[in-house]
C-alpha cells in the first residue's frame, strides 16, 4: 500500500488529514487546506477546521460560496448577527460577501467542521462591522435570509449501491455556485462502482477506513486523510473493514452527477482513453 502523506501519483493527490495547519490560523483554530490550486484543483478547494474549546474563527467573508459541515462537536455559526447551533453532520452554506463567523459552542471539548469553498484559492477577508445579535438556536433561516442550513437529522438518505447511502447537504438548489456535496456511509463491505465525473472530486475519510482506486492505484485513507481526483479520472470507493466507513465528498459542480464505467478502469485492468 502507498503511504498517506502529501503525495503525487499520475493526477491525483492524496493528502494526509494530519498534515499541518495553515500559518497564521487563528488562536485556538487549526485550519488544514486539502485540497486546492496547490494540488491542480479547478474551481474548489476543501479542508478542516478543529476548534479548541470556546475558540472563534472571526468575522469574515470570502468571494464565492462556501459550505461549512460538522464533522465533531457542536458549533455557532454568527451569519450578519444571525446565531445557528450546528451539531454533527449539520451543514450550513454561506453565499459570496455574506458576513459570518464561526465558534465552538462547547467551552472545554473541541470541534471539527469541514469546509468546502467555490474557489481554488482559499481567502478570508476578515471584518471589523459589528452586528445586531439574534439568536436562532436550532431553528432554519427565514426565506429572505441568504443563507440556508441542511440538517442532517432531516436529509434525505438514497442508496447509491448496497450498504452505501448518501445525502446530498450543499448544491445549486440549496443556493451554492460552483459546488455541490454531501455525506456518505458504508456498511461493511459495501463500495460503490467504477465511475468518473466531469468535474473535479474531494473525498474526505471521516470515520473508519476506506479503499480508494484511481485508475489502477490504490490507497488506504482514514482521519481525515482526503483524496483529490481530477475529472475526468476513474476511481471507486470500496469498505474493505467489518465496521462503517465514512466520508464528505465534493464536486466543483452546481449538481451531482456520476457517470458508472467497467470496474477494470479503476482497477487498472483496463486502460482509460488518454
Amino acid at each position: 500500500m502507498i503511504s498517506v502523506d502529501r503525495i503525487r501519483n499520475k493526477k491525483e493527490c492524496i493528502t494526509s488529514g494530519r498534515c499541518a495547519p495553515e500559518e497564521g490560523s487563528p488562536a485556538g483554530v487549526a485550519l488544514r487546506t486539502f485540497v486546492s490550486d496547490r494540488c491542480g484543483a479547478t474551481g474548489f478547494s476543501t479542508g478542516t477546521a478543529v476548534f479548541d474549546g470556546g475558540a472563534e474563527l472571526p468575522y469574515h467573508t470570502h468571494d464565492c460560496s462556501e459550505a461549512v459541515t460538522i464533522l465533531d462537536g457542536h458549533a455557532q455559526i454568527l451569519i450578519e448577527g444571525r446565531a445557528y447551533r450546528l451539531s454533527a453532520l449539520d451543514c450550513v452554506h454561506i453565499p459570496a460577501g455574506t458576513a459570518h463567523s464561526v465558534r465552538n459552542a462547547d467551552a472545554k471539548n473541541a470541534m471539527i467542521a469541514h469546509w468546502a469553498f467555490g474557489t481554488a484559492k482559499p481567502e478570508r477577508h476578515f471584518v471589523t462591522r459589528e452586528f445586531r445579535f439574534e439568536d436562532h438556536g436550532a431553528d432554519d433561516p427565514e426565506a429572505s435570509d441568504p443563507e440556508h442550513i441542511n440538517r442532517f437529522v432531516n436529509a434525505e438518505l438514497y442508496e447509491l449501491s448496497e450498504g452505501a447511502l448518501f445525502c446530498d447537504l450543499f448544491a445549486s438548489r440549496f443556493g451554492a455556485v460552483g459546488i455541490c456535496g454531501g455525506y456518505g456511509r458504508f456498511t461493511a463491505g459495501s463500495s460503490l462502482p467504477c465511475h468518473f465525473h466531469e468535474y473535479d472530486e474531494s473525498i474526505t475519510i471521516t470515520g473508519g477506513e476506506a479503499i480508494c482506486l484511481v485508475q489502477g492505484s490504490e490507497y488506504r485513507l482514514s482521519g481525515c486523510d482526503t483524496a483529490f481526483v481530477p475529472k475526468p479520472r476513474t476511481h471507486r470507493f470500496l469498505n474493505n473493514s467489518d465496521s462503517d466507513m465514512e466520508m464528505i465528498w465534493v464536486y466543483a459542480g452546481n449538481e451531482p452527477d456520476r457517470t458508472i464505467v467497467d470496474a477494470g478502469y479503476c482497477s487498472g485492468s483496463l486502460l482509460w482513453p488518454a
